[in-house]
């Protein structure tokens, strides 16, 4: 259990932006005076019931919900992320052309799938092999004007 802890933490650590930095006045304040910010910033304790109730995070604890959900201005408002095993809270690649896809389809040609370690976690495309070359699968997911994956950023006020 404490390694599958380690892991997750390690998961998490790596989806985390690099950008994320410590706010402590109030979200929406901070959001009506810059409007929007693609700047990252951690989780204060104001904001931790509502990323509970719309992230449905009510058996984790707070300290952990503090670590992995992020805030930014968009517009104005605030905007909630929470990181999880495939869901990035930093900016898309919205690239169709990954040199270490191709890489895995040239040792895997013909793959159904090129795994996330392969294409990263922030691409919008699912990915597979067409004999020996990476093509993109189905519809991408969509990006709001900032670059963020639209799906994963929720309103907070």
């Amino acid at each position: 259990m404490r390694r599958a802890a380690i892991l997750l933490f390690a998961t998490l650590a790596f989806l985390a932006p690099a950008t994320a930095g410590a706010w402590t006045g109030s979200p929406s304040a901070l959001c009506r005076r810059l409007g929007t910010s693609d700047r990252l910033q951690q989780l204060p304790p104001s904001l931790v019931a509502k990323a509970t109730a719309l992230f449905g995070l009510s058996a984790m604890p707070e300290e952990q919900i503090r670590r992995s959900t992020f805030f930014r201005c968009a517009g104005g408002y605030v905007l909630l992320c929470n990181v999880g095993a495939n869901l990035p809270c930093g900016k898309a690649n919205t690239s169709r052309h990954l040199a270490a896809a191709d890489r895995w389809c040239a040792a895997h040609p013909g793959s159904d799938f090129i795994p996330m370690y392969m294409t990263g976690h922030d691409t919008v495309y699912r990915w597979r092999c067409t004999a020996d070359r990476a093509t993109t699968v189905g519809r991408p997911w969509r990006v709001d004007r900032r670059g963020f994956i639209a799906r994963f950023w929720k309103r907070a006020d």
